[in-house]
């Protein structure tokens, strides 16, 4: 189970972790809905470009960037948390949507807790898989932990002041 657009949701995807004996050049991509490590898809780019059922995974000490020729082939692309305390994830994102233009489902994978969940929306992450140790029901309701945002973020386009009509103070004259 995941959470999808504000949902909890079945997960038809495998993520795909290299164990410290495989090698991105040689590892065997099953058959289904596979997200592989960035370094498998630069590897074995030649044979899983045609794939429709592929996703990509960029760990956070990888540049989004180096995908730009290839964005559109993915229709999930995940970013990895190494841990909650590393935030590149959040820059990596951002990237993905702001700079590189990617439209399709964003996904929060790792060490993903409720505490994270309402800033990850605002850099347009849509999908999130919180840590197998905690309640998915419980991280939901992450999403709403708060009613109103100031700035502006992927989620947000205007800032508060440009949202509210204010209306004069009469108190004040």
């Amino acid at each position: 189970m995941i959470i999808k657009n504000k949902g909890i949701v079945e997960d038809d995807w495998v993520v795909l972790r290299l164990a410290e004996d495989e090698q991105a050049e040689t590892v065997t991509i099953a058959a289904g809905k596979v997200i592989v490590p960035l370094k498998v898809w630069f590897a074995q780019r030649d044979k899983l470009q045609n794939r429709a059922d592929l996703g990509v995974w960029v760990a956070s000490d990888e540049r989004p960037e180096v995908l730009k020729d290839d964005i559109d082939k993915f229709s999930v692309i995940a970013v990895d948390f190494p841990k909650f305390s590393d935030g590149r994830g959040y820059s990596i994102a951002y990237n993905l949507r702001a700079r590189l233009g990617y439209t399709g489902e964003l996904r929060a994978i790792g060490d993903v807790l409720r505490d994270q969940l309402f800033y990850m929306q605002r850099v347009g992450f849509d999908a999130f898989v919180p840590r197998a140790d905690r309640n998915i029901r419980d991280a939901l309701k992450g999403l709403s932990d708060f009613s109103e945002v100031y700035q502006i973020s992927m989620d947000q386009k205007l800032p508060l002041f440009r949202r509210v009509k204010r209306t004069e103070n009469v108190a004040t004259k």
